[in-house]
C-alpha cells in the first residue's frame, strides 16, 4: 500500500509535513532563480562586454561617491562583507568592479579592465534609492505594505501606489509595467494600450495590404518621380500605409498621466516598419522589440540550466520512503534548519557574504558531531 505524504495530525500541536518543507524550499529556490537566473556566480562578466541582462549589485562600501555596478561573481568574491545594494537585473551593462571608480582597488577575478564603461547607464538605484519618492528599500520609515514594480524602460523600481493609478491590477493580469514618466516621454505607446482584438485585426490588415501591393504594382513609368521632394513625400505616404502605429493613432487614444500595465506578448504588437524602427533607435528603445530582453526570458534561461528543482528531487526521494522514514527525515531536517539558522546569524550580523567554504565548514562540523553521537561510549544503565 502506498504511503501517504499528507501532513500528520498531532494533538494540540501544528506539525509541518515534509511536503510543506519542500514546498517552502521550492519557493525560496524559485525566488533565487528569479534574481540570479542566467547570471554566472563564478566568473566576472566583464569579458562578455555589455551583457544583455544580468543580476547586478552596487557597493556602498567601495563606491560612496560615484555610481557603479558589479556582477554576481564580483559581488561574492571582491565585495564580501561590504554594504551592497541588490539591483535585481539591468540590461546592456558591463561590470565596473575594479575600474577607476574604485580608487585603485582591482578586481580579483578580472583585473585588466578599462577605466570606465561609457555605455553603462546608471540611475538612483545604484545609490540605494527607488521610486518617485526617492526612498530606500526596504524603507524603515514606511509602514505601508506595498509591492515594488520595475519599469521595463528606465528599470527603476516603483511603489505600486506611486504609479499614478487608483488601484493595481492583479499580478496575473499583466507581465510588464512602464512607469508614468516613461509613458509621458514615449506617449506613442498609449496607442498600443488598446489590447488586443482591435490591434490584432490591424496587424492582419497590415499583412494583407503588403501582399496586395505586390499584386497591383504599377509600371515603372508611373512610379518615376523626378522631383526629389515629391519622391520623399511619396515614400513617406507609402510608409504610413503600412505603419501599424499610424493606423492605431487614427483611433481615439486615451492618454493618461499614469503608468501602463502590459499583458504578456504586448511587445510583439509593436510596429516594425522602417519609420518605427528608426524611432526606436532614436529613443534608445530597440530592446522593446527584442523578446529575449524580458525578465521572464531571463528567468526562464536560468530555470533551463537546472535539470530539476530541489522540490522535485525531494518528492522523488520521499516517494520511496515509508511513513517512519519520512518522519525521521523531517526531524533531521528540522535539526539541520535550526543549526544552520544559528550558524548563518553571525554572517547576517556582520554583513558578510556566505561562501562555499563556509557551508562546507558547517556540514563538516555537523558530520563530526553526528559521528561523535553514534560512536561514543554506551551510556551507563542501572539494571
Amino acid at each position: 500500500m502506498e504511503e501517504s505524504l499528507a501532513p500528520v495530525e498531532n494533538s494540540g500541536e501544528d506539525v509541518l509535513s515534509m511536503i510543506d518543507v519542500l514546498k517552502e524550499e521550492n519557493e525560496l529556490e524559485e525566488e533565487a532563480n528569479a534574481v540570479l537566473g542566467d547570471s554566472d556566480d563564478q566568473n566576472c562578466t566583464y569579458p562578455m562586454g555589455y551583457v544583455s541582462r544580468q543580476a547586478l549589485y552596487a557597493c556602498a562600501t567601495c563606491d560612496p561617491e560615484t555610481s557603479a555596478g558589479v556582477c554576481l561573481a564580483c559581488c561574492l568574491e571582491c565585495h564580501e562583507g561590504h554594504e551592497l545594494f541588490e539591483l535585481y537585473t539591468k540590461r546592456n551593462f558591463r561590470c565596473d568592479c575594479g575600474n577607476s571608480k574604485f580608487g585603485g582597488k582591482k578586481c580579483k577575478l578580472y583585473p585588466g579592465k578599462d577605466d570606465t564603461n561609457a555605455k553603462n547607464h546608471y540611475n538612483q538605484n545604484f545609490k540605494g534609492l527607488y521610486c518617485t519618492c526617492h526612498r530606500p528599500y526596504p524603507d524603515p520609515e514606511d509602514e505601508v505594505e506595498d509591492e515594488m514594480i520595475q519599469c521595463v524602460i528606465c528599470e527603476d523600481w516603483y511603489h505600486g501606489r506611486h504609479l499614478g493609478t487608483d488601484s493595481l491590477p492583479s499580478c496575473e493580469s499583466y507581465s510588464e509595467v512602464v512607469c508614468a514618466d516613461c509613458m509621458k516621454k514615449n506617449d506613442f505607446l498609449w496607442a498600443y494600450s488598446v489590447q488586443s482584438q482591435e490591434t490584432k485585426s490591424l496587424v492582419k490588415e497590415e499583412i494583407k495590404s503588403e501582399v496586395d501591393v505586390g499584386e497591383n504594382c504599377p509600371s515603372q513609368e508611373q512610379n518615376k518621380v523626378d522631383d526629389k521632394t515629391d519622391q520623399a513625400s511619396v515614400q513617406k505616404a507609402e510608409s504610413d500605409k503600412s505603419c501599424l502605429l499610424v493606423d492605431l493613432q487614427k483611433r481615439e487614444v486615451n492618454v493618461k498621466e499614469s503608468g501602463a500595465f502590459w499583458k504578456d506578448g504586448w511587445r510583439k504588437k509593436l510596429c516594425r516598419c522602417a519609420n518605427c524602427m528608426a524611432m526606436y533607435k532614436e529613443r534608445s528603445l530597440e530592446f522593446l522589440i527584442d523578446e529575449s530582453d524580458t525578465v521572464h526570458n531571463y528567468e526562464q534561461r536560468g530555470r533551463d540550466k537546472t535539470a530539476s528543482s530541489q522540490y522535485e528531487k525531494g518528492m522523488q526521494a520521499l516517494s520511496s520512503m515509508n511513513r517512519v522514514q519520512q518522519v525521521e527525515v523531517l526531524h533531521g531536517f528540522n535539526d539541520l534548519k535550526s543549526e544552520l539558522t544559528d550558524y548563518l546569524k553571525k554572517f547576517a550580523e556582520n554583513g558578510k557574504v556566505v561562501k562555499e567554504e563556509d557551508i562546507r565548514e558547517f556540514f563538516s562540523g555537523m558530520e563530526a558531531r553526528k559521528r561523535q553521537r553514534t560512536t561514543g561510549p554506551m551510556p551507563f544503565m542501572c539494571k
